[in-house]
């Protein structure tokens, strides 16, 4: 069978859920808003024109990643399996597209990241048969998030996130010099030029 792989490029819209699914595989999704850009002849600029939205699915070693790695916001390239999913719900029909994630990076056109390497602690975890389609939902809080539970970007206090004012944290080194994650200090990033 063929598949349609694609490449988005966008906007992480919500926060990134993440959970084990009843088979006790990780899996994590979010929405994905990708906005094409236009230039305006007339205005001589270029403008923002439509949005598309993707749900992106993402299991095993790449949930647990994603959970971890990406926040509300921020711009990523995802790389997948394209899927158009059809429902009908109070006699109308929708459509909505979800991409089945094999990749998922920050942006570098928009911005810098650091990447922290970790170690395979089940490799069987990334073989097997392809999970169940579709996913089963966890039950509880609704599957984006609601108000004031840190969809909308704001991160509490004590996670390792600077504060306006605060020092940043120092660095710490374990003994074969490698950095603890979440340790790296301004500057402290291989080519990094400090503040821009």
């Amino acid at each position: 069978m063929n598949e349609t792989y694609v490449t988005v490029t966008g906007n992480v819209a919500t926060k990134v859920d993440h959970w084990t699914s009843p088979s006790g595989l990780p899996v994590a999704r979010f929405r994905l808003a990708s906005t094409a850009r236009r230039f305006d002849k007339q205005n001589q600029r270029w403008a923002d024109a439509s949005t598309s939205f993707y749900t992106v699915w993402a299991w095993r070693g790449l949930a647990g990643h994603l959970a971890s790695s990406v926040a509300r916001g921020e711009p990523v390239i995802v790389r997948g399996q394209l899927r158009v999913v059809e429902d009908e719900r109070d006699g109308r029909r929708y459509l909505s597209a979800e991409l089945l994630a094999t990749t998922v990076g920050h942006d570098l056109t928009r911005g810098t990241s650091a990447f922290v390497r970790t170690p395979r602690a089940n490799p069987e975890s990334t073989r097997g048969p392809a999970p169940a389609w579709p996913p089963v939902a966890p039950a509880g809080p609704p599957p984006f998030g609601a108000p004031g539970d840190g969809a909308s970007g704001e991160r509490a206090s004590g996670d390792g996130a600077e504060t306006p004012g605060s020092e940043p944290a120092p660095e710490e080194v374990v003994p074969d010099g490698q950095l603890l994650p979440g340790a790296l200090t301004e500057g402290s990033v291989p080519g990094s030029r400090g503040a821009s």
